[in-house]
């Protein structure tokens, strides 16, 4: 009986002891520890939500990458549109090891992810010479868009697919009409009057795509930035808002409404300007075919909008993961993946040697890569707080009802202070 229960307890050592190695081993391959080199072979997972020749382009890509690194795999996992990509993720969240290993998003979206200690810290990777560039200076990623991929301080995503605001114009209409390209907000306001007067109310002056990108930078161009401390209906918002409202009320500006976009009735001739993402050029160039000559000028007015997701890394990946995940993500930030994607893609370089690349300046697909480097003077992304993400989301609905009683020549005060309430509301959720 006692050899028994000595083979016994020795069996339920070794079972213990068998147990904290398997933990120790996990633990060191999750630990904060950077392999030098990816020595065996590496899964890395990648959910994203590029379609069409986006989708094409990180592919090609891609497969560069893994025929330079044989150890590296990454399997892409397309999750639908933006909106499907940011649902997957907050179910997912509930379960952290059916995570993927690294993902696009906007940093509102993983907010709480940060605050629960699920995402990766990405300073020691970019600061470590093996896996990373050594410091975010060698990088040659721009600081704005660096410091727009960060949630409370901390560098948690990487800049990838980036777009900006700009104005598209007709150049026929505004030499026809004897108007200058706008450069701020108050010559795009008398560009328009002039248009809409001179075309006998036949095209709309301008109008912008996204009404949240308009307040919001309205309001920094006012000096300030998008937090809770905003008075909705106080003195400023209301400046900024009827700014638009009055212009919808003569006429002279409208809104995208359910065509969703102005590229459409801009290629149809029915507005002159607007002020849309930079990443919709190639819609614009095909919209307009042969009708007649566009152009593309930075945003009126001091600010533009950053726009776009970056890439976000989970902490449930192993060492190897986190490593192998870092230097593709490394790879598709290098110039030469930048100026790949961007050619094709139409969205903006995060690396800025490519925006002052000449190959890149003088590309003779699309008109913005002329323009870029002056368009991105002072960017602007979207503070990355608790409940921003979806205050900004909202803001949408709330100016289109505001707008709509201005193009029924109501007055907008009654649905300025609902909105206020609402935006308020969004804030505390």
């Amino acid at each position: 009986m006692k050899f028994r229960k000595r083979v016994a307890l020795a069996a339920v050592a070794g079972l213990a002891l068998l147990s904290l190695t398997a933990c120790g081993n996990k633990n060191t391959s999750s630990s904060g520890k950077i392999p030098a080199k990816i020595s065996q072979k590496t899964t890395v997972v990648f959910w994203h939500a590029m379609t069409g020749v986006q989708q094409t382009t990180l592919k090609k890509l891609t497969n560069q990458f893994e025929a330079a690194n044989p150890n590296i795999t990454v399997k892409l996992e397309n999750q639908g549109q933006y909106t499907d990509l940011q649902a997957k993720l907050n179910s997912t969240l509930q379960s952290p090891n059916n995570l993927p290993t690294i993902t696009q998003a906007y940093p509102g979206w993983l907010w709480n992810a940060a605050k629960s200690k699920m995402l990766v810290n990405l300073t020691p990777y970019i600061n470590n010479k093996n896996v990373g560039w050594g410091s975010a200076a060698a990088s040659g990623i721009r600081s704005e868009l660096l410091n727009g991929a960060k949630i409370n301080g901390t560098q948690y995503g990487i800049p990838f697919n980036k777009s900006i605001e700009m104005l598209t114009y007709n150049k026929d209409l505004l030499k026809k009409y004897g108007v200058k390209v706008p450069t701020t907000m108050a010559e795009l306001k008398r560009a328009s009057e002039i248009i809409y007067q001179k075309s006998h109310h036949q095209v709309v002056g301008a109008g912008f795509d996204s009404l949240s990108n308009y307040y919001v930078l309205g309001m920094k161009n006012e000096g300030i930035d998008f937090t809770s401390s905003i008075n909705f209906s106080g003195a400023t918002s209301k400046r900024v808002i009827s700014a638009y409202a009055d212009g919808i009320k003569a006429g002279y500006y409208r809104t995208a409404g359910s065509d969703h976009f102005l590229s459409g009735p801009f290629a149809n001739q029915k507005v002159a300007m607007f002020i849309g993402t930079s990443a919709g050029e190639g819609f614009v160039k095909m919209g307009v075919g042969k009708k007649f000559t566009y152009g593309v000028a930075p945003r009126p007015g001091r600010y533009t909008m950053q726009q776009g997701t970056d890439i976000y890394m989970f902490n449930h990946a192993s060492a190897l993961e986190k490593a192998a995940a870092f230097k593709y993500m490394k790879f598709l930030t290098s110039k030469t993946s930048q100026l790949t994607w961007s050619n094709a893609t139409g969205y903006i370089p995060v690396n800025s040697s490519v925006v002052n690349a000449h190959s890149f300046r003088n590309s003779t697909f699309i008109k913005t890569p002329a323009i870029l480097g002056k368009a991105m003077t002072n960017l602007y992304s979207l503070p990355v707080t608790k409940n921003s993400n979806a205050v900004y989301g909202q803001l949408n609905v709330f100016l289109q009802n505001i707008f709509t009683a201005a193009q029924k020549h109501q007055n907008v005060n009654t649905q300025i202070g609902t909105a206020k309430a609402k935006f308020d509301a969004a804030w505390k959720q």
